[in-house]
């Protein structure tokens, strides 16, 4: 379905600054749509002279007169010509129309929508009497207010201008409605509201009294009044009570001052979910110093390794320890960085830096010195991924080293080349420019331990592939580069998407 944008672009020559107020329109509408119990259109004139509808809008209060979308459509001759007197005469018209879905007319209003001195569309809001709710108190009250609202629109005084709180993190008319004058006193109070203010300890009848008598949301409301635009405000009333209330004051123009004469209040109990907020927060905390103390928990491991190390006299066994002691640091460095970061995600770069400082550490000689870096970024990776890898990167590393670098060499270089495929699906190249592969390697022939865990990992843990090949690899002034001279190895690894 086309955006109001694209449908105005494309039949209209309306300005970027009407279409950002027609924008901020749609954010509101839908509040607009519940105080009047009907369906609303947006309709923008098109450059031949038709109004096309750009936006379309359902009632949650009510039952709507149309299955289908509109949006894109012409209106036809009989609401053309309601539409088109509203535009003309820039004052709010009323009739009758056809829908498909009924026999008998329905109820049309055109309200002209004023940008500046000027109508830059028309809203029309369409109902039926067979149809709609049977009026009520409630039912009266409402209309009240989009009577308000209609008049705020046709005088450009609705929506509002400038810094305006954001409305959809706001509470819906559903959730309860407080209808003020202009001095904060409460004109009426719907039965969702009264229920709210029951359980905020406000027992005694609302109507009649000022916000600063109720203690309900009186400094929000004195906010929205002398700014002149609306007000969020989140507050506790107690320490188990949390109400949200938006406060939306009502304008009218006298002269050229622009009057406040009242207000409408939004107001939803969200004790449950403030609730529920802080019981996450705790469980955020608590995962992380689990990660904390299984951290600590493998540096202990490595030092009482370190320690055997210390004690044993056999040099193949002493590289053996090293070995499982590089592996469980690898690990613990995953769960360093999850005790310091909110949720089970992992930024991967985080990991890969302090790795190939580890690997620096553990495997560099002054004989054989051997650059390692870093290029590219893996993005944020569930720590169940994200552990596995850092230790197939790890082995690779040291694989890089003991058979592209050995002992007496000249030393060289060692790259990791980070990336996210079209897919989603993360991509990892390890590139050296070492003494390279023998002819005959084959990876489904290896081995060693070190390489036997990477083809683990990567095929049966990781749901990956793998690919080791020789390459001509060069050093060049800032990084290792595949080219036409020098010898090395590129190791591919394609990791499928696993980010939600």
């Amino acid at each position: 379905m086309p955006t109001l944008v694209e449908i105005a672009h494309e039949h209209s020559d309306i300005d970027e600054a009407s279409l950002e107020h027609l924008g901020s329109l749609l954010s509101e509408w839908g509040m607009l749509a519940d105080f009047c119990f009907a369906d609303m259109l947006l309709h923008l004139l098109s450059a031949n002279g038709e109004f096309i509808v750009g936006a379309q809008v359902r009632a949650a209060t009510g039952q709507t007169l149309y299955d289908t979308d509109l949006v894109g459509t012409v209106a036809d001759p009989i609401e053309h010509k309601m539409i088109d007197q509203a535009f003309q005469t820039q004052k709010v018209v009323t009739g009758e129309t056809k829908v498909d879905s009924l026999v008998e007319p329905v109820n049309l209003m055109a309200i002209p929508v004023r940008f500046e001195e000027r109508i830059v569309a028309v809203l029309t809001r369409k109902w039926s009497q067979r149809t709609g709710r049977k009026p009520g108190q409630l039912e009266r009250t409402y209309l009240a207010i989009f009577d308000d609202f209609t008049k705020m629109i046709s005088t450009g005084l609705f929506p509002f201008v400038g810094r305006v709180a954001d409305a959809s993190v706001a509470p819906r008319v559903g959730d309860g409605v407080i209808v003020l004058d202009a001095e904060t006193r409460v004109r009426y109070a719907s039965p969702n509201a009264v229920s709210a203010m029951h359980r905020v300890g406000v027992s005694a009848n609302a109507v009649g009294q000022t916000l600063a008598e109720l203690g309900v949301a009186e400094t929000a409301a004195r906010h929205a009044f002398e700014r002149r635009e609306p007000v969020v405000e989140e507050f506790e009333q107690s320490s188990d009570v949390t109400l949200l209330t938006r406060t939306i004051p009502t304008l009218r123009r006298s002269g050229r001052q622009v009057v406040v004469t009242g207000g409408v209040v939004l107001l939803r109990d969200v004790s449950e979910l403030r609730r529920r907020d802080r019981l996450l927060l705790t469980k955020d905390a608590t995962i992380r110093e689990i990660h904390h103390r299984v951290k600590n928990n493998l540096q202990t491991i490595s030092s009482l390794l370190r320690l055997q190390a210390r004690r044993l006299k056999s040099q193949e066994a002493i590289e053996a320890i090293a070995e499982s002691v590089r592996r469980i640091r690898t690990i613990a460095l995953v769960h360093e960085t999850l005790s310091h970061e909110a949720g089970e995600d992992i930024s991967f770069i985080e990991i890969v830096r302090p790795l190939l400082r580890l690997v620096e550490e553990g495997l560099q000689s002054t004989d054989r010195p051997v650059k390692f870096s870093v290029i590219g970024d893996g993005g944020r990776l569930p720590a169940t991924v994200a552990t596995p890898l850092s230790v197939v990167i790890l082995e690779l590393l040291q694989n890089a080293v003991d058979h592209g670098f050995p002992e007496g060499s000249r030393g060289g270089s060692v790259l990791v080349v980070l990336g996210i495929h079209e897919d989603g699906a993360l991509t990892i190249r390890v590139i050296d420019n070492g003494r390279g592969l023998k002819s005959d390697f084959e990876m489904a022939n290896v081995t060693g331990l070190g390489l036997s865990i990477v083809r683990t990992l990567v095929t049966t843990e990781l749901a990956g592939t793998i690919q080791m090949r020789a390459a001509k690899v060069s050093d060049s002034a800032k990084d290792l580069t595949i080219a036409k001279d020098g010898d090395g190895t590129v190791v591919e690894l394609l990791i499928p998407a696993v980010r939600d």
